[in-house]
């Protein structure tokens, strides 16, 4: 669960094309130009440079935590210094984007081909396409968890594919099943992160190409079954039209990612809550957040999907905020049976 008001009729694009407000060697010369063909630049380039004041309270460790996928993820770390690290592979190509509070203002450098791109959609990313006044909490613990955690905001990143494949990825598993498959592969068929990266260890995801021409053997020995790895496989051939649902309202979006087999609705929303901030997009078909809504809200820790989307109709359009905001409230049901163990098809 990404931990994620009425879908806007209008999503303009990232400003990938505009030119952002930075600064640093070769700003000025398109990432074309600057970078040759599957090259991320050298390590020591001087990265890009940028600095942006919210408009509100802002925590980076809450806004940013969506896009860690477990404790060793390759495309992303925080430092002990308490700097955020991201690597990605954008429309312009691979970049590494680090972040840092400075007070009230946030400093963000970045490398590789897409530095450009990353520092122009750095505000939407933390969320300043996000309106927390839109939600109005019905539940006193809803109140308390939102007045605890003022800097909450909704990140939006505009990149489906770098959340949808670990979300096809998660299905049916467990997180550290899921976590270890996506550790393996992106640091198999990935490429390391621009920048000085080096003793992080940070890898940027491959492309679709290279997602397609994984073997079967290399998924199996991953732990990932071929069903998840067939529709992973289906959505990469047409990842350019996947792409194009970080524009879209929330129902055209949805609908986009779910014309491929293999991706439903839990897939869709965890997908979108990242790639389009949506706040709506509230997770339906998990294990666990059925029953964790219905302790919070009810005291019902076997509600079932249908009972959580009844508890949820006063929060409707901020469901997934309403949701994210319950499992910061520490209100979890206790563990009354053993943990799910974890499967391993690698051996077979």
């Amino acid at each position: 669960m990404a931990g994620r008001f009425a879908p806007r009729t209008a999503r303009p694009p990232l400003p990938h094309q505009a030119a952002p407000a930075a600064r640093g060697t070769g700003a000025g010369l398109s990432p074309a130009a600057r970078y040759p063909a599957g090259s991320s630049g050298p390590a020591d380039e001087p990265p890009l440079t940028r600095e942006w004041t919210p408009p509100g309270p802002l925590d980076l460790r809450l806004v940013l935590s969506p896009l860690r996928r477990g404790p060793a993820d390759p495309t992303f770390r925080m430092a002990a210094d308490g700097t955020f690290w991201r690597a990605t592979r954008t429309p312009e190509g691979p970049g590494t984007l680090r972040v840092v509070a400075r007070g009230d203002r946030i400093g963000a450098q970045a490398w590789g081909p897409g530095a450009e791109w990353l520092l122009a959609g750095l505000p939407a990313l933390l969320g300043a396409e996000d309106d927390p006044d839109a939600f109005t909490p019905h539940h006193r613990l809803l109140a308390a968890t939102r007045h605890r955690r003022p800097g909450l905001r909704l990140l939006r990143t505009g990149l489906v594919m770098e959340s949808l494949i670990p979300s096809i990825l998660e299905q049916k598993v467990t997180t550290d099943e899921a976590y270890r498959a996506w550790r393996l592969l992106v640091r198999r068929y990935g490429t390391p992160a621009p920048g000085p990266t080096a003793t992080l260890g940070l890898h940027v995801m491959p492309d679709a190409r290279t997602w397609a021409m994984i073997p079967s053997w290399e998924w199996h020995k991953a732990g990932v079954d071929a069903k998840r790895s067939s529709t992973i496989m289906r959505a990469v051939r047409v990842a350019r039209r996947l792409e194009e649902a970080s524009t879209m309202p929330l129902p055209e979006a949805t609908a986009r990612l779910e014309l491929i087999p293999g991706i439903g609705p839990w897939t869709s929303a965890e997908t979108l809550q990242r790639s389009n901030g949506a706040p709506d997009a509230v997770t339906v078909g998990d294990y666990h957040l059925p029953g964790i809504v219905g302790h919070a809200l009810a005291d019902n820790r076997h509600a079932s999907d249908e009972e959580m989307l009844a508890l949820l109709t006063p929060y409707e359009g901020q469901r997934h905020r309403a949701t994210r905001l319950i499992l910061l409230s520490g209100r979890i049901p206790e563990r009354r049976a053993p943990r799910m163990t974890p499967g391993n098809i690698a051996a077979l």
